[in-house]
């Protein structure tokens, strides 16, 4: 199967559990890009974050249109992730793959944790700003270093210390993770020679078409059913990759 088809599938299956789940799809990105596609720890968590940011970017239009973003305090949650999320993609190119691929594994197993929980996020009273800052922050590290969109992360956090509901979370989260995601991309792009852009496209393109299949799908299926499997199947990239990594 060429780089190209594989690539379409992968992204398509990617935006379908990012469709149905809401989040937490696009931690798979990184594992597919190394082992389906060949790429580096570094270029494939790169790549990611282009993924994120065309993913992200349209799921956060989709949920403008419904009124959902609080877009004062995304921006203000996102701006202060911006310096750490470029920090984080700067340091990524210098860090040895193995650790790379390790705390992504660690970080998959975290996201595996959260879909596992049943009972959401207690919408808490707003906290103060410095929390609130150093949330935003943790958030763009995790984003510009291991190439994810956190999901997982934002939407507990929003909720937890700004004191957000829960739906406008979820929607807010997307403008979050857009900006971390793009600050980060920004730097990472100058300093990895050689991205197979004509792979990362269709890959991108594949995973905001499945991501509208994968809203339908949620729709006619069990969302219990449906975080359970896919947190199995995060708990088990996060053991090979670990695995991977210690190898």
């Amino acid at each position: 199967m060429t780089p190209f088809i594989l690539a379409l599938a992968a992204g398509a299956v990617i935006g379908l559990a990012l469709g149905a789940l809401g989040g937490g799809g696009s931690v798979l990105a990184v594992p597919a890009l190394i082992y389906l596609l060949g790429f580096g720890p570094v270029e494939a968590t790169t790549a990611s974050l282009a993924v994120v940011t065309v993913t992200s970017a349209a799921a956060l239009a989709a949920h403008a249109r419904d009124g959902q973003v609080r877009w004062r305090t995304g921006l203000l949650f996102a701006a202060a992730g911006l310096g750490p999320a470029v920090l984080g993609g700067a340091l990524a190119a210098r860090i040895p793959a193995a650790v790379l691929t390790g705390g992504f594994a660690v970080v998959a197993a975290l996201a595996a944790g959260s879909l596992l929980r049943t009972a959401p996020p207690a919408a808490a009273a707003p906290s103060g700003p410095g929390r609130a800052a150093a949330a935003g922050a943790g958030l763009g590290a995790v984003t510009g270093f291991l190439g994810v969109g956190g999901g997982f992360l934002a939407v507990p956090a929003l909720v937890g210390v700004v004191g957000v509901r829960m739906r406008a979370a979820t929607a807010t989260s997307l403008l979050v993770i857009t900006v971390n995601s793009l600050a980060a991309l920004a730097t990472r792009a100058g300093t990895v020679p050689g991205l197979d852009w004509g792979v990362v496209a269709p890959f991108a393109g594949a995973a905001v078409l499945g991501a509208w299949d994968g809203k339908r799908l949620a729709a006619r299926a069990s969302a219990a059913g449906l975080q359970r499997a896919f947190a199995l199947v995060l708990l088990a990239v996060a053991a090979f990759m670990l695995l991977d990594a210690a190898l």
